[in-house]
């Protein structure tokens, strides 16, 4: 696709590693947003859409990196313009909307991407490659963890109705990585510290999902939104029935394979620091499925499914017990 011509929606926190990306693989970058379009594009070099439809006027790939709440409306929008279409996590605020945007998308003829980002740091997709090769035998207990300083940008993370809070904001990137794990989930069990009180200055919270898989597996995801200052931190642990694996973000050494008997030196899965971004390695991924009419490590469906964890464990605090589910299913990408 030359020259590659990219509409970026949105000019928040998030927009930045989007912008990284797209300058890195040498885009030409239109962004519109109601605020911060000027800082963003004069920092980067980009030009400035008016309005949306001069923003699809001008683009062949709409990125969206706004708001949950507005993530539907652009992106049928776009899909309406004929555009392919990357938004960010998650897909929709509803397993319905999101149904919605990959039915629009495929009507159309258009791409799809859910941008799971995760799926793209390699300490993720070194543990996924070893785990699906069977190195640490069937799956049996996986644990997530994620947390950092809560965020303070804007005060929808932190409504339920909005941004659906830690859990769909937040923790989505770990249900989405016990998915690409361990398959299909059947029940889905939550419990929550209680949620902040004050959206602008939010109070510490941690939430813990309890996945039960169809392969008769387990995970437990945890998210922590934490106080002014904390260390930001991801690890996951897995266990099969001949090892572990496990990586953390503030290990020295990452990532950790502990198998009976291993001496091939292989020990150590990714390197400590990533040469690529992995923002940037997703954009690429993304672009260069459209150009081979091939499919990515995300598909629409895969953002669905995610969206589906979120909301049953919401229906599992709001209820106190656990909540049966039966995800859609994944179907193989048509490729356009």
């Amino acid at each position: 696709m030359n020259p590659l011509r990219i509409g970026l929606i949105g000019a928040g926190g998030i927009s930045r590693v989007h912008a990284d990306g797209w300058r890195a693989l040498d885009a030409d970058v239109t962004v519109y947003s109601h605020e911060g379009a000027e800082a963003l594009a004069a920092e980067y070099g980009f030009a400035i859409a008016s309005d949306l439809d001069a923003l699809l006027a001008a683009c062949d790939i709409v990125d969206i990196v706004t708001s949950t709440p507005s993530h539907g409306p652009l992106a049928h929008a776009a899909i309406s313009a004929g555009k392919h279409v990357i938004c960010e996590k998650p897909l929709a605020g509803t397993a319905d909307e999101a149904r919605q945007i990959v039915d629009a998308a495929r009507r159309a003829g258009v791409r799809l991407f859910p941008a799971h980002v995760v799926r793209y740091f390699p300490d993720y997709v070194a543990m996924h490659e070893q785990a699906v090769a069977g190195r640490i035998g069937d799956l049996a207990v996986l644990r997530f963890l994620r947390g950092g300083e809560a965020p303070r940008t804007g005060s929808w993370f932190h409504d339920e109705a909005e941004g659906g809070g830690i859990i769909r904001d937040q923790m989505i990137h770990d249900l989405d990585q016990a998915l690409w794990l361990a398959g299909d989930v059947v029940r889905v069990y939550a419990v929550r510290s209680a949620p902040a009180d004050d959206a602008v200055a939010p109070d510490a919270v941690t939430a813990h999902v309890l996945l039960t898989h169809a392969s008769g597996a387990v995970s437990h995801v945890q998210g922590t939104w934490g106080p002014p200052g904390m260390r930001f931190r991801t690890s996951a642990d897995l266990a099969g029935s001949g090892g572990t694996l496990s990586i953390d973000s503030t290990a020295h050494d990452p990532s950790r394979i502990e198998l009976p008997g291993a001496m091939d030196g292989t020990g150590y899965l990714p390197p400590q620091a990533n040469a690529v971004s992995p923002y940037t390695a997703e954009l690429r991924a993304f672009v260069e499925a459209i150009a081979a009419g091939s499919s990515a490590a995300v598909s629409p469906a895969d953002g669905v499914r995610a969206v589906q964890l979120a909301e049953a464990a919401s229906a599992s605090l709001r209820t106190g017990q656990p909540v049966d589910v039966a995800l859609d299913p994944i179907e193989s990408e048509e490729t356009r």
